[in-house]
């Protein structure tokens, strides 16, 4: 069943040098119990779509249509989201732990916080133990501030605050980059058993490895666009655009060839060129590839690519 549908979803932020369009017409739908990477260079716009699925770009100008099980969540009014959806239904672990905890209070007045802010009415010390045992910390941690913490602590801190109150999608921002391999793993573990548990959520990375091994679906982004979207089998088997080869050709591999780079660099999302955005880097290009491409079918998504304008 498609609980999450994203359809022509555009974020713009205002500049002193004009619009910038961090996301532009943006598309694609999730089932429930399903996990969804999206994957591409800095800047690209991963962040801001992730910010815009839960509504915190109070300074962009948004257009689309995203719907949540059957709600339309852009149509309603902020303090609806706020009360019905944010945390409840729709949370996000942030990418910035070091900067998203509050310094002059205990992690457990942290959680209290949110739990009242969210008019929690169950057991608050074993719904906050329950979001501490999951990402392995001790239950010694909460009466620490956050000064006290290592990076690593501080972000199982931020994830485990954002389960506290079992939301049914979870979109997580780079939730294993402070962290060292072993906790990275039990992080892997924790949203494998996430999955189980039937919560579906949206993982934000530049570890195309970390993706093969959870996603169910992956959307690659360029340029404010998302330029290929399907199945991870798909995507990692036989992908079609040519970024999106370019970036697994980047990835090095034992007993395999040297990896590849991509020669160049992303285009400027300050104004919203008429041609394809990968055309000064791509080694693929046509003349075609002048007018910016539709989203062609492929047998699990699409792509946008006009070399596959003859394949649908």
């Amino acid at each position: 069943m498609t609980f999450l549908t994203v359809d022509g979803l555009s974020s713009t932020y205002s500049s002193s040098k004009g619009p910038v369009y961090a996301v532009d017409d943006v598309s694609f739908c999730l089932e429930s119990g399903e996990s969804l990477g999206i994957a591409g260079e800095s800047a690209c716009g991963k962040s801001t779509l992730g910010l815009s699925l839960i509504r915190m770009l109070s300074d962009a100008n948004m257009h689309g249509r995203i719907t949540f099980d059957g709600d339309s969540i852009l149509d309603m009014p902020q303090s609806q989201f706020d009360d019905d959806f944010r945390w409840k239904k729709i949370s996000m672990i942030f990418q910035g732990a070091m900067n998203s905890l509050d310094p002059v209070f205990t992690v457990n007045e942290q959680f209290v916080e949110i739990l009242r802010q969210h008019d929690f009415d169950g057991d608050f010390k074993k719904n906050i133990s329950d979001a501490m045992q999951s990402v392995s910390l001790d239950a010694s941690v909460l009466k620490k501030y956050p000064h006290e913490l290592s990076g690593g602590m501080k972000q199982r801190i931020i994830i485990a605050m954002a389960l506290l109150l079992q939301p049914k999608f979870v979109i997580a921002d780079e939730p294993t980059t402070a962290l060292d391999v072993l906790i990275q793993a039990q992080i892997v573990n924790l949203f494998k058993s996430m999955k189980k548990e039937g919560a579906s959520f949206m993982l934000i990375t530049h570890d195309l490895a970390l993706l093969s091994e959870i996603a169910d679906k992956i959307g690659i982004m360029y340029g404010g666009q998302m330029v290929e979207f399907g199945s991870a089998e798909q995507i990692y088997k036989n992908p079609k655009h040519p970024y999106t080869q370019g970036l697994l050709e980047s990835i090095p591999m034992l007993n395999a060839d040297p990896p590849k780079y991509i020669s160049g660099v992303p285009p400027s999302l300050l104004d919203a060129p008429t041609e394809c955005r990968f055309i000064e880097r791509c080694p693929l290009a046509i003349e075609k590839c002048k007018k910016l491409p539709p989203k062609f079918e492929t047998e699990s998504g699409y792509v946008m690519c006009w070399l596959y304008e003859d394949k649908v």
